[in-house]
């Protein structure tokens, strides 16, 4: 499955936003950069699909842009005016090449979704890589009015408990892509997160 990153270049800030290749062509959130459509068009003529892991604005601002350019079908946790397909905890969707369950994920978000096949994990904004606060393992900010810290703590345990070993691609919605021993970085993420300290202190 080919996966690229269709916010890369972009200026402003927007979440990493990223198309899928194979079977079927899918983009795993919209993002806020503007020319996101351009992009994609660059790499395939269709696209099947919107998968989105939460509604933050970061995720969700060239959405309609994308939706009224392809034709594709909305797949997403909470309602949307132009939702088609209503996804819930432990559903199955084909992404790029692969099947995914999405796994509910609270606590950065009420509506998070993170997908997980046997190779590939989208965690979203629950658990990335490296985003400015920490290397090898950060967790999503819970700070916000409606975010919580604990309900992250869970979401990432579950992650854990649900993601099979063979996990080697991780796709998060802020900093970089990471290829290796994607189960380490998320139990380092989790041992920060339950550290219960300020993600980003003053």
């Amino acid at each position: 499955m080919q996966v690229t990153n269709v916010t890369a270049d972009a200026e402003a800030f927007t979440c990493n936003a990223y198309l899928a290749l194979g079977g079927r062509p899918v983009l795993v959130d919209a993002g806020a950069m503007n020319g996101v459509v351009d992009v994609i068009r660059d790499h395939t003529a269709s696209l099947d699909a919107v998968v989105l892991t939460h509604q933050h604005g970061d995720h969700v601002e060239q959405l309609d842009a994308v939706l009224d350019e392809f034709d594709a079908e909305l797949v997403a946790y909470d309602a949307h005016p132009r939702r088609d397909v209503a996804i819930d905890d432990g559903d199955t969707l084909t992404i790029g090449d692969e099947e995914f369950e999405a796994i509910y994920t609270p606590g950065h978000a009420d509506d998070h979704l993170v997908f997980v096949s046997d190779s590939t994990v989208f965690s979203g904004d629950v658990v990335v890589h490296d985003d400015g606060a920490f290397d090898y393992g950060s967790f999503g900010r819970t700070d916000m009015p409606g975010q919580s810290r604990e309900d992250l703590i869970d979401s990432i345990r579950e992650i854990l408990d649900r993601m099979p070993d063979s996990v080697e691609h991780m796709y998060a919605g802020h900093g970089g892509e990471f290829h290796g021993d994607v189960r380490d970085v998320i139990e380092t993420a989790l041992e920060r997160a339950e550290k219960r300290e300020p993600k980003y202190p003053e």
